[in-house]
């Protein structure tokens, strides 16, 4: 048996990127039970995909009681039903076979890994602000995406002058944009720089100097998304929700890897469940992204652990 359950998630502050600002993350938590052993899995559908509570909830609701995760994989699409669904099954068989969920997948035992802090795009004095405030933390990952960014990145800088600086433009510029910010943000430190152009218009990317490596998000669902990106993006961004699940994220991961792509892992804003199974597949990642509890004023009852090491792997009674 396969249930939906609607659950939302207070933010610490509001969230704001190029696209627009939220107080609360919205999320469908998935449960699939059989003989008696069931798995939980949690998806952040995403409207810049299409996506809504209800359609997502329809498209799993269209799935029989029982179904295998390579049956799945055929059943729906790459998105956050998918995704939901496949993170349950996997964790419904670890607890089936008394195993671990990263046994079961064939990797080496998972570590805590450093991961990106998020600050909202806002006026420059504000990031600044927000910056101090997260200058501790190694790596911040700064939202952008307007005509104006650069007076941004100077006041985030300022205010964490030792953090590694990656940004992200969330589809908002053009490749002469990217050309004329490029060599402001390799001055500055920055280190990575996400979806500069919207997703479609990645060609106007080829043959443009990269001081600052590119890093395609919206343009990278799939494996069948990842061949029109060569010679043009330096790493791609897998999220759960965008590959539709652990099973198939893991298999992006290595086709990349062998097709020269640098590796990068985030997440949509969800909860510790949603940010567990990626903990397995960001071992080793150059980049992750893994913050989303980190922006919350609540979580779920048994939460990834975050410290100075970084994220944690999920406890069995979380996930996997």
């Amino acid at each position: 048996m396969i249930s939906v359950t609607v659950q939302s998630f207070r933010l610490a502050e509001a969230f704001t990127i190029s696209r627009g600002s939220r107080t609360e993350a919205e999320v469908l938590t998935v449960t699939v039970r059989h003989g008696g052993v069931e798995g939980r899995g949690e998806c952040v559908p995403y409207a810049r995909y299409g996506e809504t509570l209800e359609s997502v909830a329809e498209q799993i609701a269209s799935l029989p009681g029982q179904i295998a995760r390579s049956e799945l994989q055929d059943a729906l699409p790459p998105g956050a039903a998918r995704n939901a669904v496949d993170c349950a099954l996997w964790d419904r068989e670890a607890k089936r076979a008394g195993r671990r969920a990263w046994e079961l997948a064939g990797l080496a035992p998972p570590r805590a890994v450093p991961t990106a802090y998020t600050l909202s795009l806002g006026p420059p004095e504000r990031m600044r602000e927000a910056a101090e405030r997260a200058a501790f933390r190694p790596v911040l990952k700064v939202k952008l995406g307007t005509p104006d960014d650069l007076p941004r990145v100077e006041a985030v800088r300022a205010g964490a002058p030792l953090a590694r600086l990656i940004v992200d433009a969330n589809e908002g510029w053009s490749a002469d944009v990217y050309a004329e910010l490029a060599p402001h943000l390799s001055r500055l430190g920055v280190a990575l720089v996400e979806q500069p152009v919207p997703a479609g218009e990645d060609e106007a990317l080829r043959g443009l100097a990269r001081p600052v490596p590119l890093c395609a998000d919206e343009s990278v669902h799939d494996r069948a998304t990842l061949p029109r990106l060569e010679g043009l993006y330096d790493l791609i961004n897998i999220k759960l929700d965008k590959t539709g699940g652990l099973t198939e994220a893991l298999a992006l991961r290595a086709e990349a890897e062998a097709r020269g792509f640098g590796i990068m892992v985030g997440c949509m804003v969800g909860s510790s469940l949603a940010m567990a199974p990626a903990v397995l597949l960001a071992q080793g990642a150059a980049v992750v992204d893994l913050d989303g509890p980190l922006l919350l004023a609540e979580d779920r009852a048994t939460p990834l652990v975050y410290d100075a090491e970084g994220v944690h792997p999920p406890e069995p009674g979380l996930w996997g």
